[in-house]
């Protein structure tokens, strides 16, 4: 039982559902593991493993019959969702004591799915890609403890690397669930908005903010997104699950007949190292069948669209902490709250005209083409200490979020795009593919992914306890 937590999803779930192991003997493994090296990566700095212990020792077996039926298995929550009794801190200390009531939809879904949680997964303050903030420190990368995580779901991406947790569930606006993904040497899934039901939190009808799973492989984040999604009158974009269930459709899944690549999609430098492992990445998966060709649709006007759209959404959802609370909120959300703030009526037209002929663009390419692939991030992990990238390869960067391109010019989409492990670079550090599926294709992306995920053949690593 000491080696429980090297075990897949897959095959854990699978002994909860025989009844071979328990739900407590899961949390007790996942505890131990958990004390063994969470100091040295701080990737789930609020745990209540008393509580996960005290519903692991209630949980009864039910609809097993559920694809997404976990029975039992522990998981971490995104310190951005609410776990009823629990703190929620979004990494500010204007939350840092903050205890939910209750459960919110996504945690409420997988615990009726037979989640347990047990832990908060650490995130950056409110929102960006390197997890850091002045309430629970640095998450670092199990990889490299040097090295940043990646965010904002980084704690998800490190505690899953740590093999502390079996599953995680994440969000993403700009990049949050695909690039903390690449630099651990997991798989992170952005779905296509409605997949997974959000919480009350946001805005109902806002498409760039998705929830979504996390996990070491890609048949073990197919199991989580059947337990994560659901349709439900309460997210007004909210969609079916697919006949059997995403599982199903994933094992059914063929081969892509024709993948576009790009290094940079057109938008600007990437890190030489990064680009050719990607490029390499791609072309092997020639060895499907697949031709492998050097195209992409036009992204031109994407990345000030983006920065537009998500400035507009900081505003309307954090806009009102602003007064009261600038001097306990980091310097760049103040910066994009504000941006948002002031916009003009032009510009938020200009870059929703954009966004539209960006997304028409892109469903035209893929009338030619299965699969975009592209890097996940234009850059390796990079220190801890450094708060993000100002250059990449010579270029100057000017925002905080500049060096996020190649994932949040995606999410304009509204395209369903996974990050998968593709390589090391010569520093022992992962670099991930980007592979964005058609527009509502969920499903024949994860089965198209699975299969490229064999393909390279990535090497795991285990951080010793």
């Amino acid at each position: 039982m000491g080696e429980l937590w090297r075990l897949p999803a897959t095959e854990a779930v699978d002994l909860l559902r025989r009844g071979a192991v328990s739900p407590l003997e899961m949390v007790e493994a996942a505890a131990a593991r958990i004390e063994a090296v969470e100091p040295r990566v701080n990737a789930l700095p609020i745990r209540f493993l008393d509580a996960a212990r005290e519903q692991a020792r209630e949980f009864r077996a039910a609809p097993a019959e559920h694809p997404g039926w976990l029975a039992g298995l522990p998981i971490a929550v995104k310190d951005y969702n609410d776990v009823g009794g629990q703190l929620t801190t979004c990494g500010s200390p204007i939350y840092a004591r903050h205890v939910a009531a209750a459960d919110d939809r996504t945690v409420a879904t997988l615990r009726s799915r037979g989640a347990i949680p047990l832990a908060k997964s650490n995130v950056p303050e409110f929102a960006g890609s390197h997890t850091f903030n002045p309430v629970w420190g640095v998450t670092r990368n199990p990889w490299d403890l040097g090295r940043t995580a990646g965010g904002s779901s980084g704690g998800a991406a490190a505690t899953l690397a740590a093999h502390e947790v079996w599953l995680a569930n994440g969000s993403c606006l700009g990049g949050s669930l695909r690039i903390p993904a690449s630099f651990c040497g997991v798989v992170g899934l952005r779905p296509s908005p409605g997949v997974v039901p959000r919480g009350d939190g946001l805005p109902a009808f806002d498409s760039l903010w998705v929830d979504g799973p996390m996990a070491r492989s890609v048949p073990d984040l197919a199991l989580m997104l059947d337990a994560m999604a659901d349709l439900t009158p309460h997210d007004p974009l909210s969609r079916p699950v697919p006949p059997g269930g995403y599982q199903a459709a994933m094992r059914a899944g063929r081969p892509p007949r024709r993948i576009g690549f790009s290094a940079d999609l057109g938008l600007r430098r990437v890190d030489p190292e990064v680009a050719a492992i990607c490029e390499a990445a791609a072309r092997r998966l020639g060895s499907l069948g697949t031709a492998v060709e050097g195209a992409a649709p036009d992204f031109g006007g994407a990345i000030d669209s983006f920065q537009v759209l998500r400035a507009l959404l900081f505003a309307d959802v954090r806009g009102e902490l602003l007064p009261a609370e600038r001097a306990r909120i980091n310097p760049d959300i103040v910066w994009n709250i504000e941006k948002g703030q002031t916009l003009t009526a032009a510009e938020i037209i200009r870059a929703q005209r954009e966004r539209h002929a960006l997304f028409h663009r892109v469903a035209r390419f893929f009338e030619d083409y299965d699969l975009l692939a592209c890097p996940t991030v234009a850059v390796p992990p990079f220190p801890v200490e450094q708060r993000f990238p100002t250059e990449i390869a010579g270029e100057a960067l000017t925002t905080y979020i500049d060096w996020m391109f190649l994932t949040f010019v995606v999410t304009l989409t509204g395209c369903p795009a996974i990050s998968i492990p593709c390589g090391l670079t010569r520093e022992g550090l992962p670099v991930g593919l980007q592979l964005v599926g058609r527009p509502h294709g969920d499903a024949a992306l994860l089965g198209q992914a699975r299969l490229a995920e064999e393909a390279l053949a990535f090497p795991r690593k285990v951080l010793p306890g």
